[in-house]
């Protein structure tokens, strides 16, 4: 939503400013005829952070280095059992 604001009118630039940084988009007139458009600057998405190699290490060695190799044993018996179990 714009909203249209005098300059004649203007008192507290810091509540205007307030508004811009919210995200609202201004008009500045004076006797009613615009003389400026005021957007809020769009911001630029953070960057993703890299990988750190050995980020966990402080977590100690993993126990069953296998963990995530084996099947799953319940999955395993729901593949040979029956399609449509009793």
């Amino acid at each position: 939503m714009t909203i249209r604001v005098n300059v004649a009118d203007l008192a507290d630039l810091a509540e205007l400013l307030a508004h811009i940084d919210a995200g609202e988009d201004f008009v500045l007139t004076r006797d009613g005829e615009a003389l400026a458009e005021v957007n809020a600057l769009k911001k630029a998405a953070e960057a993703p952070r890299k990988r750190v190699p050995g980020a966990w290490a402080h977590l100690g060695k993993l126990r069953d280095p296998d963990l995530f190799l084996r099947p799953d044993p319940e999955l395993e018996d729901a593949a040979d059992g029956p399609i449509f179990p009793e």
